[in-house]
């Protein structure tokens, strides 16, 4: 345990090095915060935090910086998150506008978190576990040419293009359209393909080769939504940070290439819709991503389902910008998915 003042110590050398990526001293702490104590006394306090190992000496005779256990505390004692400015808010709000589909908002989040923090930003796609179909439309493009557009409760709009052996009329589509609805919306997604098999025979005998092709797509449209994924964005922004690498940037892209290491991480961390949490350093080392911290928040999608979002750097991040930056953007996520 270390005292108060100590802590206060703690929190001033994290802030420092995040600011100016150098080691903090004793000195530079007394002239820089008002502790109204001498830089003997504030010794005296680093000399508690290196033995509790919430700070090391990089190299001999040198100002300290803060370890992966050290920010571990310093998050863990965060009062509140440093609060967005009204330009941040009001940039959050113009940037995500209002969406055409979940594909375009998940896309604008990822661009405007990873704006707002410097770092990568990440977003789950809600899980489709308890997505239900809403409503299926087939829109006509040309004589044998169709769209299928599958729509759920979580607002995913999947759209697929297909081209057809036999030519299209309103008539058979509107018969097509009426049957294929009566037999999916409100089902949910996992109970969809037992119940389409069905439909090609359920239609006139003419219209049952178009109505095949209609019910494959949809099978494979279903099972494209429900497996779990990411949008990801802003990974040129590890470049900024290299140094702070050790082991090199590599590493670190080709962890984050694999979306199923993320979403195993995105899954041990414990958030909900109002709750951020991070994830720093060792703390990710089964990932891969030892080097790294990742602040994550969720936000609630259709059907009351959550899903996660956040941002990914170098374990000397600004904690307190990134993380009021996920929880003002998983809010308004979840607003403008509740609106629409």
């Amino acid at each position: 345990m270390v005292s108060e003042r100590s802590l206060e110590v703690l929190k001033a050398i994290v802030r420092d090095y995040v600011a100016s990526r150098e080691p903090v001293g004793s000195k530079t702490i007394v002239e820089r915060h008002a502790f109204g104590v001498s830089a003997a006394t504030i010794r005296n306090d680093m000399a508690q935090l290196e033995d509790e190992q919430l700070i090391a000496a990089p190299h001999t005779s040198s100002g300290r910086v803060p370890t992966d256990k050290g920010y571990r505390v310093f998050v863990d004692h965060l009062a509140a998150a440093r609060p967005l400015s009204s330009a941040q808010r009001h940039a959050i709000e113009t940037f995500l506008g209002t969406p055409n589909d979940l594909d375009e908002v998940l896309g604008r989040t990822v661009r405007l978190l990873s704006q707002l923090t410097n770092q990568v930003a990440l977003v789950q796609y809600p899980s489709m576990v308890r997505a239900r179909v809403q409503h299926v439309e087939l829109v006509r493009l040309g004589d044998t040419r169709l769209m299928v557009v599958l729509i759920t409760d979580t607002a995913r709009v999947e759209q697929r293009v297909v081209e057809t052996d036999v030519p299209l009329d309103e008539d058979s589509l509107t018969e097509l359209r009426t049957v294929v609805n009566g037999a999916s919306v409100g089902l949910l997604l996992q109970d969809v393909p037992r119940a389409l098999r069905a439909v090609p025979q359920q239609l006139r005998p003419d219209a049952q080769t178009l109505g095949g092709v209609v019910v494959a797509t949809l099978i494979e449209q279903v099972a494209a939504n429900r497996q779990d994924r990411l949008v990801m964005a802003g990974a040129a922004n590890l470049a900024k940070s290299e140094r702070d690498f050790s082991g090199g940037l590599f590493p670190v892209l080709e962890a984050i290439e694999e979306q199923v290491t993320l979403l195993r991480l995105f899954g041990e961390m414990q958030v909900d819709d109002v709750a951020v949490a991070a994830s720093i350093g060792a703390e990710n080392a089964e990932y891969g991503l030892d080097a790294t911290s990742i602040v994550a928040g969720g936000y609630l999608a259709g059907g009351g389902a959550v899903a996660r979002l956040g941002v990914l750097g170098p374990t000397r991040m600004d904690y307190g910008t990134n993380m009021a930056a996920v929880r003002a953007v998983a809010r308004y996520l979840s607003k403008l998915l509740g609106e629409h």
